[in-house]
């Protein structure tokens, strides 16, 4: 008898292309997610996957299976809302992705909100970057997430919130400058500090000063932006932080200044578009944008 978890490694084996990256995917270790796509084989008569030392595609046969796989497991997640649906708005188990660029700073306030609004929604939240989250949210693991956009993502459909400015922080000295605009051509003369590869927030950076320096001759690169904050307080370089993050750096000898072109990013909800809970998400929605902070600017 086929089970659900099977008919979840099936569609994470074939979104991955790859045994190690869908077992990570679905928590499992490879020996057993390989062992179980080999039984499931079996019980099928049918050969799902063709496997090479270096990737897996799926077969004819096994691609009609993968595309009902994804129906089965849509319809087991429609069912299960059916109830929360009937008890009300956002109740029940609800699982929500965010880059760790925004969580410390947006966390704090939205998750009171939601609690006052909607006092019987279980909220679990999921902090991780942009394509592991990419992936929970199409293996079923998350019913929505918080993230940069635009995501390329024909699976998805997202909903933009607010665009968020980047500030431009440096040591703090003996004179403030916190009121000063940081110009364009000023930028390029600083050597700036930058999150490590698979940050949304480092892209957008480079993209902004594709001529500045960065990540110099020690190479310093932070997995998150505390850290940034503490080598930009000890004099190692200056950065770009989003707004919401300014009142923490402030707080830590660093020195914020708005940029004068006002560039920024876009932040908004993503999740799977057959999803059952898009009226959840869009309530989400409506709560995240209640309470935004004045250092942002609502879509």
């Amino acid at each position: 008898m086929l089970k659900l978890q099977d008919l979840r490694y099936v569609v994470a084996l074939a979104d991955h292309g790859h045994f190690g990256r869908a077992a990570a995917a679905c928590n499992i270790s490879q020996s057993t997610l390989s062992t179980q796509m080999k039984k499931l084989e079996q019980q099928l008569g049918v050969t799902l996957f063709e496997r090479t030392t270096q990737s897996v595609s799926v077969t004819a046969v096994g691609a009609d299976i993968v595309g009902r796989a994804r129906q089965v497991l849509a319809d087991v997640e429609a069912i299960s809302v059916v109830g929360q649906h009937i008890s009300g708005p956002l109740t029940g188990a609800f699982s929500l992705g965010v880059i760790p660029t925004l969580g410390p700073y947006l966390l704090p306030w939205l998750v009171p909100a939601l609690k006052a609004d909607y006092p019987e929604l279980r909220l679990t939240v999921r902090e991780d970057l942009t394509a592991p989250l990419l992936e929970r949210l199409s293996s079923h693991r998350l019913d929505a997430a918080l993230l940069a956009l635009p995501i390329d993502d024909g699976r998805l459909e997202t909903l933009p919130l607010f665009d968020e400015p980047f500030w431009f922080a440096e040591p703090k000295r003996g004179k403030s400058v916190a009121t000063a605009v940081m110009k364009d051509e000023d930028l390029r003369e600083h050597h700036l500090l930058l999150l490590t590869e698979g940050h949304c927030l480092r892209d957008q950076a480079l993209a902004i000063c594709n001529t500045a320096s960065h990540d110099g001759d020690g190479d310093f690169r932070a997995t998150s932006l505390e850290t940034i904050f503490q080598m930009v307080a000890t004099g190692l370089g200056s950065t770009l932080l989003p707004a919401m993050a300014c009142s923490a750096a402030r707080s830590r000898a660093v020195t914020t200044r708005p940029l004068e072109s006002g560039v920024g990013r876009r932040i908004g909800l993503a999740w799977r578009r057959r999803s059952p809970r898009h009226r959840d998400i869009r309530l989400l929605a409506d709560t995240v944008r209640d309470h935004l902070p004045p250092s942002v600017h609502p879509i």
